[in-house]
């Protein structure tokens, strides 16, 4: 029996499942509608004669053969688009690396490492952002690298951790000085509820995972949503309550005691930062430089 000649047309929408990880992401990334991507895949399906994905509640999960044909087709089909685009700089101009992450590390980490890159010639264009949105868009072929607060779920995303960050709990000297007043053997947990919450959203990521770090609790909801972590950190200097803010981001103020730490653990909470690529980005040169550039740099965070 002589093995099928599979279409590459249906392979590269399988490719774009197998990573997007559903079928509406999937198109959104290829420009087809969802009907078009579900009708190639159950075409894919009927040539090789095997389920490819399980429907969740929420996006698709391949199988074990899907993996396994993901693995066999990724890299030929990367380099044929890569051929197709013209991303491998083969006309010698030279194709923008697109990154993307939380805004407070591009400004304070990630643009002073790559400064020398783009003196070289590397050009970068960068967005910021939160992870879940970082990762769709990702999915979606927006962005070549993404730094994310988390592990993307799933085999089709690479992740390579690049710092742990240490999270302190803030707030301003007034602030501190008012639960220092609490009564006598009232928890700083149950202290804090008279105190105004600040976040850069209604779900708090951040607030949310050290309450339950050191707390085991949930946190009462936000007073002040803000846009970005810097903007948090002025609301909560200015005395407008507290929140939970990377070390990094707030250590001036710590030093200069416009801001108080009311933690004190003696191993304060961490969050890994992972690099994440786009699956065929690497055949663009300068995705590898600015990778490695990032990598190196973070050994000294």
């Amino acid at each position: 029996m002589s093995t099928p000649v599979l279409d590459l047309n249906l392979l590269r929408t399988f490719l774009a499942v197998h990573r997007a990880g559903s079928f509406t992401a999937a198109a959104r990334a290829l420009g087809l509608s969802q009907p078009s991507v579900t009708t190639q895949i159950r075409a894919l399906e009927a040539q090789v004669d095997r389920t490819l994905f399980t429907r969740l509640p929420r996006g698709v999960e391949p199988t074990p053969y899907a993996h396994e044909l993901a693995e066999r087709v990724r890299g030929p089909l990367d380099a044929l688009d890569a051929l197709r685009t013209d991303e491998c700089d083969l006309d010698g101009v030279a194709t923008p690396v697109h990154l993307a992450g939380p805004a407070e590390m591009l400004c304070s980490r990630v643009l002073p490492a790559l400064a020398p890159l783009v003196a070289e010639g590397v050009q970068l264009r960068t967005a910021e952002g939160l992870t879940d949105e970082l990762l769709e868009s990702l999915r979606e072929g927006t962005h070549d690298l993404v730094i994310t607060t988390r592990r993307p779920r799933g085999r089709a995303l690479a992740a390579t951790p690049l710092s742990d960050e240490e999270y302190v709990l803030v707030v301003a000297p007034e602030w501190a000085r008012r639960l220092e007043g609490r009564e006598d053997g009232e928890s700083l947990c149950r202290a804090l509820r008279e105190v105004p919450l600040v976040s850069i959203a209604e779900d708090m990521p951040i607030v949310r995972r050290y309450w339950r770090s050191v707390f085991g609790a949930q946190p009462p909801g936000a007073a002040l949503i803000a846009p970005t972590l810097h903007a948090v950190l002025a609301a909560v200097r200015a005395g407008a309550g507290a929140s939970v803010l990377p070390r990094s981001l707030c250590r001036e103020d710590l030093e200069a005691g416009s801001l108080v730490d009311l933690g004190g653990e003696d191993v304060p909470p961490l969050n890994t930062l992972f690099l994440v690529q786009r699956p065929g980005a690497e055949c663009n040169p300068a995705v590898v430089r600015v990778r490695e550039a990032l990598e190196g740099a973070a050994r000294s965070w």
